[in-house]
């Protein structure tokens, strides 16, 4: 059931995460922004890095994410391939794999800038799956 996919807007790109849990649908999330960059099954998930971020409301929660991941691919100059999301009231303890950059065997397609609020949607659906989107930046 866990999916990934990318939705046009504009000048930008939608990332949408679908999964049985919230925490699934936010790691989904985290693999279609990847996929916008590289293919995420060229990224071997050999290092781990850890990220937490905090807010009472889950759509705030998945910009904060997905912004935390974009900062540590451009401080670490780094792509990620697998994540890990345990969300526990406010708080999310994530982990993501991957490795560095090697532009010839990645061969990185655009830099994401950030998350932004446009489309922005955390929601559970009638089968009780989630749903996490918003537009990113590239």
């Amino acid at each position: 059931m866990a999916h990934w996919e990318h939705f046009s807007h504009a000048a930008d790109m939608g990332v949408r995460g679908t999964g049985e849990t919230l925490a699934a649908a936010f790691e989904q999330a985290a693999l279609a922004l990847t996929a916008i960059i590289v293919d995420p099954a060229k990224v071997a998930p050999s290092e781990r890095v850890d990220i937490a971020c905090d807010s009472v409301d889950p759509e705030l929660l998945l910009v904060d994410w997905l912004n935390a991941l974009v900062f540590e691919m451009a401080t670490r100059k780094m792509l990620f391939s697998r994540f890990q999301v345990v969300i526990d009231g406010g708080q999310l303890h994530g982990v993501a794999w991957g490795e560095a950059v090697d532009r010839c065997r990645h061969r990185p397609v655009v830099e994401v800038k950030g998350a932004t609020y446009t489309a922005l949607q955390v929601v559970q659906q009638r089968d009780g799956s989630w749903v996490a989107q918003c537009v990113v930046d590239v």
